[in-house]
């Protein structure tokens, strides 16, 4: 069994005592995060959206699915928590980290109160590899998750229709590209995350026109026609982090 899946499948511990001692003892807090990165479709080969999950090991829930995640613990800021959590349940570091939400239900463990810390990370579609990937661990369409752990569920879709708004007016499709992309690639971004397809003449346009980007003196080399030319982006990097003090705190909560 993976260290990922050792780590990730057991987020808190169920706490001991009678339900009037539980109700007293202070919730609990925990990390979790959702991971998108960009994989082939099975049927098309086109890119799309994906994240990874875990196969729960104990109850509540044993056998469904969940987020990564992990306790917090004293001496760490939320935002070094979820970046190590990250790194040691899935081996990834990826550049853009964000706090996406504090979900607190009074609801959301059957065993305990929970309130977790929920981040959001993008990933290039070369660094979603995962050598822990097992049984247990793998990897699934963002899109078509359902039945997930706790409040899972509604976590993902919130990460979703956050990132799809993004995706409207900041750089964050850049995440999943590489220092140098094509425009259909960069397309393709964004028709994977907004799932639906794009006028490539439109999106040329607009594109071009836009601050930030740059075409480069280099192309895309293996064709069979005229190679594409390579941009980059050189606009500033949005912002990955929120502030420490700026979580939201409303009914909406995961371990």
């Amino acid at each position: 069994m993976s260290e990922w899946y050792q780590h990730a499948a057991a987020v808190l511990p169920n706490p001991s005592g009678n339900i009037a001692e539980r109700r007293m003892a202070p919730p609990a807090l925990a990390i979790s995060t959702v991971i998108f990165a960009l994989k082939p479709s099975v049927n098309s080969g086109r890119p799309t959206l994906w994240l990874p999950l875990v196969r729960r090991i104990r109850e509540p829930f044993k056998g469904q699915w969940a987020l990564p995640g992990g306790p917090l613990v004293h001496d760490e800021s939320l935002q070094e928590a979820a970046s190590r959590n990250l790194l040691e349940t899935t081996g990834l570091a990826p550049r853009y980290l964000e706090q996406l939400y504090a979900f607190g239900g009074l609801h959301r463990s059957p065993s305990q109160r929970v309130v977790s810390i929920v981040y959001w990370a993008l990933v290039q579609s070369e660094e979603a590899e995962l050598p822990g990937e097992e049984e247990n661990v793998r990897w699934f369409r963002a899109d078509r998750v359902q039945g997930l752990a706790f409040d899972h569920q509604e976590i993902v879709d919130y990460a979703l229709w956050r990132l799809r708004n993004k995706m409207e007016y900041a750089s964050i499709a850049y995440h999943f590209l590489g220092e140098y992309f094509t425009l259909a690639q960069l397309r393709e971004v964004y028709e994977a995350v907004l799932d639906r397809p794009l006028d490539p003449a439109n999106f040329r346009r607009h594109v071009t026109n836009a601050a930030g980007i740059e075409p480069s003196d280099r192309y895309l080399q293996g064709g069979k026609h005229r190679p594409p030319r390579l941009y980059r982006y050189t606009g500033p990097a949005p912002s990955s982090t929120t502030a420490p003090n700026s979580t939201s705190a409303e009914n909406r909560g995961t371990p």
